[in-house]
């Protein structure tokens, strides 16, 4: 099975995809959790050079095109031979990152974007989507304070950098694409504590 995390910054998805592959792992799933980008050597280069904050001139399609080359690597070294060995896959934004943040929000044709997905990597989609929904003002806030108390790389800050017009404009592209598919995508209210959030999630995951 393969599940994506999505969400805006500071929407928790990396301490929420920790609870759920500790879940997993207890009911005896053999699961992998990984993220985009970056989860290849490879990716892990090419991430530097997307968050980096002192990268501001990137031009959107350069962007567009880095985290084309990111998925290549990751889907060929870690996500196809993972689920094809029968492990269930947990991964921390994939293709519908690419939509909202570099389609709907930076404002490049999203139909391009899905070609090219589909040209690299076939019909591979997530079995199922959890979407960490939470106001943009707030998410960038917890974001922030991560950033400031060393919980998050500081030099991973180009996002976070954004007006905040970009990051209501990424979360509502996240909204519309779980409106169109509400069997893939399973929207979670990320405004509240950890472990109440945390609940809400295992509960996604049953259904």
């Amino acid at each position: 099975m393969f599940i994506t995390l999505e969400g805006i910054e500071g929407s928790g998805k990396t301490t929420q995809i920790l609870h759920l592959s500790n879940y997993l792992k207890n009911k005896g799933h053999d699961c992998i959790t990984t993220r985009e980008p970056g989860g290849t050597c490879i990716g892990e280069k090419i991430r530097a050079v997307l968050l980096d904050s002192n990268n501001k001139d990137m031009v959107p399609a350069t962007e567009l095109l880095l985290y084309i080359a990111d998925r290549i690597q990751h889907v060929a070294e870690i996500i196809r031979p993972a689920l094809s060995s029968g492990k269930t896959v947990l991964c921390d934004r994939y293709v519908d990152a690419t939509l909202v943040y570099q389609g709907i929000a930076r404002g490049i044709d999203v139909e391009l974007i899905t070609m090219l997905h589909e040209r690299i990597v076939g019909n591979l989609r997530p079995d199922m989507t959890i979407l960490l929904d939470l106001p943009a003002d707030t998410g960038l806030k917890r974001a922030w304070k991560q950033i400031h108390t060393g919980a998050r790389a500081n030099s991973e800050t180009r996002f976070e950098e954004e007006k905040i017009a970009f990051h209501e404009k990424v979360r509502a592209g996240y909204l519309e694409l779980a409106r169109k598919e509400p069997e893939r995508f399973r929207i979670i209210d990320a405004d509240r504590n950890e472990n109440i959030v945390r609940e809400d999630v295992l509960k996604a995951l049953s259904l």
